[in-house]
């Protein structure tokens, strides 16, 4: 069975150290839901709060209407998915997909089954009766997943599982991982701080910041419309323009553009994606001078200088015989339909709050 989990007014705080200090949020029934932020911001805490390893200095916490603030962890039925695997490297594989089936008082009859329903859905049927010691990173997840798994929890909770793996695997096993937790259909709360991790597996994301959570919606809509300047430079890139606004008018870089939904007069931030700039023939457009260029395949980054000698991040599809080199000036428009204003202090997005 999969519940919903409700946390309202929750609080950490080791001393007078206060970890997060007022957080509400609902995760709903067989979602896929992700704590993402940078280092210290909270994520892990209230993952540990979730599970029962962690003290709740304050707050309700609800799987369904259950309030579990006080249940030991053993009796609130979730499986656990630790950075560094956690398997037992004296036990087979087999063996550790079986533990906490045995824990549980299974009988034989039911747990062989079971075993082995789990060891097929992880594709590790075949290494059943190797030891941890003999597989790699990918496997040894695939076990661990497949352990918290089989118990048949109510809530899967994952904390960094891929950041030990390389680039490859973790393609690979961020793609595992989506697919069985549709399959098996559970609600699973996952840590990370890689944003194009989060946004490749989740159906909504929460970004903390400080304990605080900043922004929840689905991974297009904090990339497309982020919340505050926090938001749009931690998911994915973004170049931060100062203009001036009245009413729906910015004047950036001795040009003015509309942006539809404003009505704001002061000092702005603009908020750029660095594909949302366009290459133009027309000498009209904003000059830039071509610094520096990365070729990464498919897409090549520039790196080009404004008239106002800040430096912004361009990305283009990568073309052969791209005569757009080191020293050149080019010009340049921006698709105003994806910029995003913020106020002077990047704390609230102005489109966000003007958008029907």
């Amino acid at each position: 069975m999969s519940v919903a989990i409700n946390i309202q007014h929750a609080l950490k705080a080791y001393g007078k150290n206060v970890i997060i200090p007022d957080l509400d949020v609902e995760i709903k029934d067989k979602e896929f839901f992700t704590l993402l932020g940078p280092s210290g911001c909270g994520k892990t805490t209230l993952l540990r709060m979730i599970a029962g390893f962690n003290t709740i200095e304050g707050g309700d916490f609800n799987f369904d209407d259950k309030r579990i603030n006080d249940l030991d962890p053993s009796k609130r039925n979730i499986g656990m998915v630790f950075q560094n695997y956690a398997i037992f490297p004296h036990l087979t594989v087999r063996e550790n997909v079986e533990f906490g089936l045995k824990n549980r008082n299974f009988s034989k009859s039911e747990i062989g089954p079971m075993a082995d329903k789990f060891l097929n859905l992880m594709k590790i049927y075949e290494f059943r009766d190797r030891m941890p010691e003999r597989l790699s990173g990918g496997q040894q997840q695939r076990v661990a997943l497949a352990r918290a798994l089989v118990i048949m929890p109510d809530v899967l909770l994952m904390d960094e599982p891929l950041s030990n793996l390389d680039a490859k695997l973790r393609l690979e096993m961020r793609q595992v991982i989506r697919d069985i937790q549709k399959e098996v259909g559970i609600t699973t709360v996952y840590v990370t701080h890689d944003q194009e991790e989060a946004m490749a597996i989740s159906d909504r994301i929460a970004v903390m910041k400080l304990g605080e959570i900043q922004q929840i919606g689905k991974p297009q809509n904090i990339y497309h419309r982020p919340s505050n300047e926090f938001v749009a430079s931690f998911i994915g890139r973004t170049n931060i323009i100062l203009g001036k606004c009245d009413k729906d008018e910015i004047t950036i870089l001795d040009h003015k553009i509309k942006i539809s939904n404003l009505n704001y007069k002061g000092t702005v931030k603009v908020s750029i994606r660095p594909e949302e700039f366009m290459l133009t023939d027309d000498k009209t457009a904003i000059p830039a001078i071509i610094k520096d260029t990365i070729f990464l395949g498919l897409n090549t980054h520039f790196f080009m200088e404004l008239p106002n000698k800040q430096t912004v991040e361009i990305i283009k599809e990568s073309i052969i015989n791209n005569k757009n080199e080191t020293g050149n000036t080019v010009y340049l428009t921006i698709n105003l339909d994806k910029v995003n204003v913020f106020t002077e202090d990047g704390t609230k997005n102005l489109v966000n709050a003007h958008e029907k």
